[in-house]
């Protein structure tokens, strides 16, 4: 078979690789009307950062995997399409602020339709609305020469171990229509993962089913966050610690310990655009106590940043105004230099907002123009911090932990202000270091 990916971007790119290399037999094409992000790919130097992909990616480019800008032409030879271009929130007309934009999704469907040839299996493979495969269907409308069947197929990828996801995933989804064409679809599309994927671990549903999916489980993992937040106030006002909290809630097997680590919020390019599309859905269907639950797990996320400014100028004898904020971190999440959402993006901005002077470093995250505008960037946290009235920690990079923080200290004005947003350093030896130290949810500041 001959299988193309519609949109170079990060799902796209990573999942076609592991495709690629685990079915040798078939080939693997991606393509993208962004010709520098197409490039890119064929070049030394990724568009994304994800450990183990270069090497995929040079082990399989030029053999049965491809990059271009051919779209028209490959759509013309696929036996199997993958959808996997932006759905973002929208931005105006019904629905703006929560529901997605599914036009880059059209656009692709009536250029299948347009350039396709014989029998096409259409996958969504990016995040949708529920019912989505309804206008690929009435836009891939059956023609004497021309058959397509739709199916979906959502990634379940973390930045930072996408890889690793893809190489060992605890499901593969799969949804249909059912029927015979839909049957047949949904077994070669199978087959490329039953070439390392346990059999037990590929799930097939319907495609209603399949597309809620990924909206849901991105959800509940944005709500796990916004409650263990939301318990990290609670402790500092009633003397409770929010690690040792997340530590006894997690032990119990029903809960476990995963994303109940206090911090400054989520980020990233799902969880916020999911749960906002959530709460769209349930609105839609007046479904108005749902929709105000999932859009409580948003304000609760954002407000961790707003009480973090609120802390800092209180800290800093009531204004920020020009005193100097050293930021480390600026990716969503620690092993990406993603910053889609990212908390401290936002953090970055309210700070400039009370006029601060925001300084920030990351070691793989760079800034847009506009960002460059607002923020001074530092390839060196040390050079970063001189002169700073304040250091957050704001994303979870481990080499900041063996940081020679005496001699950061010694570089800062007085008093110095060390807060860690991601709970991450040993408090007692900040504190021995001369730092004025706080963390979220710990009641025993300084």
């Amino acid at each position: 078979m001959r299988v193309l990916c519609i949109g170079a971007g990060y799902v796209g790119g990573t999942t076609m690789a592991v495709l690629a290399k685990h079915n040798p037999e078939h080939e693997f094409a991606v393509v993208d009307i962004d010709r520098q992000r197409i490039d890119d790919w064929n070049s030394d130097t990724l568009p994304i950062y994800e450990p183990g992909l270069d090497m995929i990616i040079k082990d399989r480019r030029g053999y049965n995997l491809t990059f271009s800008t051919d779209v028209r032409g490959e759509i013309g030879k696929a036996d199997i399409i993958f959808i996997s271009v932006d759905t973002p929130t929208k931005t105006e007309g019904t629905g703006a602020g929560y529901a997605c934009d599914t036009s880059k999704v059209e656009a692709v469907a009536r250029q299948i339709n347009k350039f396709a040839s014989g029998s096409t299996i259409v996958v969504e493979k990016n995040t949708v609305p529920v019912g989505t495969s309804e206008m690929l269907y009435e836009i891939l409308e059956d023609t004497d020469d021309k058959t397509f069947t739709v199916l979906s197929n959502p990634e379940f990828l973390a930045e930072g171990t996408a890889i690793a996801n893809l190489e060992n995933p605890d499901r593969v989804l799969i949804g249909n229509n059912g029927g015979g064409r839909a049957a047949d679809a949904t077994t070669k599309l199978a087959s490329l993962y039953f070439t390392w994927v346990p059999y037990d671990r590929i799930i097939f549903t319907d495609l209603y089913t399949s597309e809620l999916s990924k909206l849901a489980s991105n959800a509940m993992l944005a709500q796990r966050v916004s409650s263990i937040n939301s318990l990290a106030e609670v402790c500092e006002h009633t003397g409770a610690r929010v690690v040792d909290l997340s530590k006894a809630v997690g032990a119990d097997p029903r809960i476990g310990q995963h994303f109940l680590q206090a911090s400054l919020g989520f980020g990233g390019s799902c969880f916020k655009k999911d749960v906002l599309n959530l709460v769209y859905i349930a609105r839609s269907q007046g479904l108005t106590e749902v929709a105000n639950y999932w859009e409580a797990v948003i304000k609760m996320n954002e407000h961790q940043q707003d009480r973090l400014v609120r802390r800092l100028s209180e800290f800093l004898f009531g204004t920020l105004k020009d005193k100097r904020i050293a930021v480390f971190g600026y990716a969503f999440k620690a092993g990406t230099g993603d910053t889609r959402e990212s908390p401290a993006l936002r953090l970055c901005e309210l700070l400039a907002d009370e006029g601060a002077d925001v300084r920030i470093t990351d070691p793989k995250a760079t800034l847009k123009t506009y960002e460059r505008t607002r923020f001074t960037h530092f390839d060196d946290p040390l050079k970063c911090a001189v002169g700073a009235h304040a250091v957050i920690i704001a994303t979870e990079w481990p080499q900041y932990i063996e940081l020679p923080w005496h001699v950061i200290k010694n570089s800062m004005e007085r008093p110095a202000w060390l807060f860690d947003g991601r709970n991450m350093l040993n408090a007692t030896r900040m504190r021995a270091f001369g730092f004025y130290y706080a963390s979220i949810g710990d009641p025993s500041e300084f």
